[in-house]
């Protein structure tokens, strides 16, 4: 069901709390406003946020002879999203699965959903560097898949997961696409000025050791975080995040 997707870019991060599947939805969202049309997988099956993210909880999905049809956040149909999160009662149920029936989920995720031809399928993971990574790894070798994002926060037990992830990306052939540092300070909505809470340059002095592209830094903005299943580029186009999110966007547009 990969086959008419011209692009295909993992969302990772080393440690959970970092802002994935933000990221993910925002990026997903972004690509589309720029004319492309995108599918989003979740498939973090323990914390799927998505759903919530794009203001889709509640929604039901819905098998045909050939698969899963997602669900489209627009009527254009420009949208397509999939989630475990859609398969549970509500956002408080949680999945209390072992390996092999996670492993079984992922696979299915991964080869019965009927998305259609997409320019772009952006997959958010699961933190760390679990079961379901090995699985999404084994379905991807037939197909071409663009290489990992991979999200961190200036911390420094944020920075050591995230080498582990890097690692984990070289021992399984996923090419790196770039880092991109969330939470990197607080824009106040006052004055502007740019406070640095947890600390500064972690993921910039990273990915220069690692010889790795940094995509950007993304600061902490609060109306940003309130928007559900709306783009922060589109919203407020003038905001530092927003600014520094469509330069990610653009670089990875460009690879």
């Amino acid at each position: 069901m990969l086959d008419n997707i011209k692009h295909i870019i993992l969302v990772l991060s080393g440690k959970g709390g970092v802002g994935k599947s933000t990221v993910s939805t925002q990026l997903s969202l972004a690509l589309r406003e720029g004319g492309y049309k995108v599918g989003l997988l979740d498939i973090d099956l323990c914390g799927p946020s998505v759903p919530y993210l794009l203001q889709l909880e509640g929604k039901d999905v819905h098998q045909s002879e050939a698969g899963w049809i997602p669900i489209y956040l627009d009527k254009e149909q420009q949208l397509a999203v999939m989630s475990i999160g859609f398969l549970l009662n509500n956002r408080n149920s949680s999945v209390v699965w072992r390996g092999p029936k996670k492993t079984s989920m992922v696979k299915q995720f991964l080869t019965d959903v009927c998305w259609g031809d997409l320019d772009y399928l952006i997959i958010d993971t699961p933190p760390g560097t679990s079961d379901e990574h090995i699985t999404v790894m084994e379905n991807l070798k037939e197909i071409k898949c663009d290489g990992a994002v991979i999200v961190t926060t200036p911390q420094q037990v944020s920075i050591e997961d995230v080498r582990k992830e890097i690692t984990f990306c070289k021992k399984t052939g996923i090419a790196i696409i770039g880092l991109v540092e969330n939470m990197s300070g607080f824009v106040c909505p006052h004055c502007s000025d740019c406070t640095n809470i947890f600390s500064k340059g972690g993921g910039e002095s990273l990915a220069e050791i690692l010889k790795i592209p940094l995509l950007g830094t993304l600061p902490i903005d609060p109306k940003v975080g309130q928007l559900l299943g709306k783009c922060c580029t589109k919203e407020y186009p003038d905001s530092p995040l927003s600014k520094e999110f469509q330069s990610i966007v653009n670089k990875i547009v460009e690879i």
